[in-house]
């Protein structure tokens, strides 16, 4: 906490920077603002904070993000359950669903493989993939992980795990740039993705 700032100020100052994208000049910014606004905007914020980490858990098929039992899409009749796509996290999710490509399902992995922060095939949502396999009429996995040394390597370990199970393995095409995360990337180049993913 700086002596520059009162306790209180401070220790907003230190919260807001401990958010990824915010250093401490952003993170002042930030609080002043706050302190600014009316009081009902900042309860407003802090209500919504309190009750998205009360609410939002995984959804009990795809492990994405929800409030509910299952999450939008897989509450969604009309999604093509023939096709599933998986991704790293739940602003992958996110990033696919505004390119308006893929109208299958999704499973979300919650990680990758990176034996460097002792994370392995069991801490991932790679067991629960294979029983959503064995109980559904799934006709090709769609691999979107990330375009870094990590995606590679779980992609390459889905891929080798899948193929025996008599599933198409496909793997979204590198239109996106390496190193580059999918959250981020623009719908043109996650349609263009999709389009040419290939056959693992």
């Amino acid at each position: 906490m700086s002596a520059e700032y009162a306790d209180a100020l401070g220790n907003l100052v230190d919260q807001l920077a401990k958010l990824p994208g915010i250093g401490r000049k952003s993170a002042q910014r930030l609080a002043f603002h706050l302190l600014k606004a009316p009081k009902k905007d900042a309860y407003a914020l802090a209500k919504a904070i309190i009750t998205a980490k009360e609410r939002i858990t995984y959804c009990k098929v795809c492990f994405n993000l929800t409030d509910q039992e299952l999450c939008p899409i897989c509450a969604n009749p009309n999604r093509d359950s023939h096709l599933i796509c998986v991704v790293e996290d739940a602003r992958d999710v996110l990033a696919l669903e505004r390119a308006h490509e893929f109208k299958g399902l999704y499973h979300v992995l919650n990680g990758v493989i990176s034996p460097m922060d002792g994370i392995g095939p069991e801490s991932l949502k790679i067991k629960e993939l294979l029983i959503r396999l064995q109980n559904n009429d799934v006709e090709e996995v769609i691999i979107a992980t990330n375009s870094t040394i990590e995606g590679e390597a779980t992609a390459m370990y889905l891929a080798n795990l899948l193929k025996p199970l008599g599933v198409k393995v496909t793997r979204i095409a590198q239109g996106l740039p390496v190193g580059g995360d999918i959250e981020y990337a623009d719908e043109v180049t996650l349609a263009r993705a999709f389009n040419g993913r290939l056959e693992l």
